[in-house]
């Protein structure tokens, strides 16, 4: 599995992001959407053997759309230059926790968890931590997990969320706003003959973090 011209489509198109490029193109844009959408299908079946919560998909019930929606975005360029699929229970839209591919040139990662929780998958999140503090950080300072995911991603509160005591010990492991984690790679990364082994190495020490997450709402 390569997606050596998978990648340079990208960076070609981060240089020439309008339509008219795009669609003189199409045929390279397809070429490259087959072949991340062939990568996440090899990597689904693996996943399922790991965590039985993701059920029999197809890489289209995964993968986001390259277009934008820039009709509120002063980003007005209408394609996305990177390729990215969410593999989670329920597929791209599911509120639960699961594992995200962000391939970019450039800027490209592998994490997941969950992302901008709905207020009341938030609540429950913040619950489960709070209840079970030690368990989810035996699983944040896990020496192979900190190898990967030195730290939770994403927005925090500055004081304390409603509900819960000041003074509780681990305070700021409530004042995320989501629950992700995130593991940078480089370009080479997408071109190594073991991709799909490379990336199931990196989701299984994800595994334990998204199954923590995910019990908060079973």
């Amino acid at each position: 599995m390569n997606l050596d011209e998978a990648l340079h489509f990208l960076i070609d198109l981060k240089f020439n992001n309008n339509r008219p490029w795009f669609k003189e193109n199409d045929r390279r844009f397809q070429n490259a959407k087959t072949a991340f959408e062939n990568l996440i299908d090899k990597v689904i079946p693996l996943l399922r053997q790991i965590d039985t919560e993701i059920e029999d998909m197809k890489a289209k019930d995964c993968i986001f759309r390259v277009y934008r929606d820039v009709r509120f975005s002063s980003n007005k360029e209408p394609y996305k230059s990177n390729f990215g699929a969410f593999i989670a229970p329920g597929g791209r839209k599911s509120e639960k926790a699961g594992y995200y591919l962000h391939f970019e040139p450039d800027g490209s990662f592998l994490g997941g968890g969950i992302y901008m929780p709905q207020p009341d998958v938030l609540k429950a999140l913040r619950k489960e931590i709070y209840y079970n503090s030690e368990a989810f950080k035996k699983i944040l300072n896990n020496k192979n997990f900190k190898k990967y995911f030195p730290e939770l991603y994403g927005d925090k509160l500055k004081s304390a969320p409603a509900g819960f005591p000041k003074d509780f010990e681990d305070i700021d492991l409530l004042k995320n706003k989501d629950y992700t984690v995130v593991h940078y790679v480089d370009n080479a990364f997408w071109t190594d003959n073991k991709l799909v082994d490379n990336i199931i190495d990196i989701f299984k020490v994800q595994y334990e973090f998204n199954k923590f997450l995910n019990g908060a709402l079973n």
